[in-house]
């Protein structure tokens, strides 16, 4: 039944109809040329038959009985013309241009899907995991994520800024407890930490770079967590480029409780270091830390200060308080421009001294220093203190810059206009 429909799309029978409507005109005017535009009157070939029909417009003329179908002279001659002609086998052919173009539209079809199928990305480092939620490795005792450096992600020396690789290790972070079947309704706590109304406070962290990628580089992160004390929790990184396998971070940090409804410091429950022990391992991604207290600052000992800072909406997470990420912005709020354009962030050391909320209003302090032990232009170090204007502490810290590569602004020089 399907080959005989898809020929009759090709070999389209004649109507009985238009048989007899041809063979009609025929009889009455044995040509085209005997009947007008209009249909209305047929004229005999010669004057010795002479007969005329007249027929009203707004009937069907009948011939013998037979219905006639009348018909402009342009379409008469068309069905005059194939009744003339012989039915041979080849008048008979579809039109094979139309064939033609189904097969290749079927073709393009069928090899476009197979495109997007077997499609494989010029860079294999692109898809190594880049747009997923990563997975747990080291026989289940750590936890790798891969992340793509995005336009809008770089600053104006063409890489990554630190906020971008510190929102990396927050959020691999979050994702090891998540995959690891630890993440109740809180941001990173435990079952058995919701039901004491706990949460994470970082109170902290070491940050080590030894390079910053660039747009489009794809980096990997791998973190692991341990014991640190009796009440609390060492979590480490270790950030490396995907296509070359050098270091980009290193950091490590030491993680707190605190009751979400007193926001006071807390102890470790036993039921959950039962949940998160298992998964500590003794290992550290930064062997030799900076020991040194860190001083505070004043406002007569103080070189640079920055008033005013107000926390946005957006800077809160889900814990109601100031994201940590954001601390580290508000501290190089007050860092001069001069080491900002000429240096580039190596390492700093932070110590969080209590949260910030949504009304608070900060002030931010800053203080240089040559590098210990080198020359003045080799690296220099900075001493910062974010605070409420009320005074109480928020961030202590300490920073360490070395000189830019001379390549960033004098081999390439700024971005083009309409650059992207």
């Amino acid at each position: 039944m399907v080959a005989s429909i898809a020929a009759s799309a090709f070999f389209p029978a004649q109507s009985s109809s238009s048989v007899a409507s041809v063979k009609t005109s025929k009889i009455i005017g044995e040509g085209p040329e005997s009947l007008n535009v209009g249909g209305i009157v047929a004229k005999p070939a010669s004057s010795s038959g002479a007969m005329q029909v007249k027929v009203n417009a707004q009937a069907v003329p009948k011939i013998n009985g037979t219905k006639v179908g009348l018909k402009s002279e342009f379409l008469k001659a068309e069905d005059d013309a194939s009744s003339s002609a012989p039915r041979t086998f080849y008048n008979q052919l579809p039109d094979w241009s139309v064939l033609l173009a189904a097969i290749t539209t079927i073709f393009l079809a069928a090899e476009k899907q197979w495109t997007l199928l077997d499609w494989k990305p010029r860079r294999p480092d692109m898809l190594a995991d880049a747009f997923g939620l990563g997975k747990i490795v080291q026989d289940g005792l750590a936890f790798r994520q891969n992340f793509s450096i995005r336009s809008y992600e770089i600053g104006a020396d063409r890489t990554a800024s630190i906020e971008t690789l510190m929102n990396h290790l927050q959020e691999t972070a979050l994702n090891h407890v998540k995959i690891a079947g630890l993440m109740d309704d809180g941001f990173g706590a435990t079952p058995e930490m919701s039901k004491r109304n706990l949460i994470w406070v970082v109170a902290k962290m070491h940050v080590f770079v030894e390079k910053y990628p660039s747009w489009a580089d794809v980096v990997q992160v791998d973190t692991w967590v341990g014991s640190s004390g009796k009440n609390g929790m060492r979590r480490d990184w270790h950030v490396v480029d995907c296509q070359t396998g050098e270091t980009i971070v290193r950091a490590t940090s030491v993680w707190v409780m605190m009751n979400k409804q007193t926001r006071k410091l807390s102890k470790m429950p036993d039921e959950v270091r039962a949940e998160i022990g298992p998964y500590f391992i003794e290992r550290t991604a930064i062997i030799d830390e900076d020991s040194r207290k860190l001083p505070k600052l004043h406002d007569d000992t103080a070189q640079y200060v920055r008033e005013g800072l107000t926390p946005r909406w957006a800077d809160l997470d889900v814990n109601q308080h100031v994201n940590n990420v954001k601390y580290i912005g508000w501290i190089l709020e007050s860092a001069p421009t001069t080491i900002m354009e000429s240096h580039e962030l190596a390492g700093m050391t932070l110590e969080y001294r209590r949260e910030c909320g949504r009304d608070n209003v900060l002030k931010s302090l800053t203080s240089v220093n040559n590098r210990p032990g080198g020359s003045e232009g080799a690296g220099m170090e900075c001493v910062h203190l974010l605070r409420l204007e009320g005074g109480d502490e928020i961030v202590r810290g300490r920073t360490q810059w070395r000189p830019k590569s001379a390549r960033v602004f004098d081999n390439k020089g700024p971005l083009p206009v309409g650059s992207s």
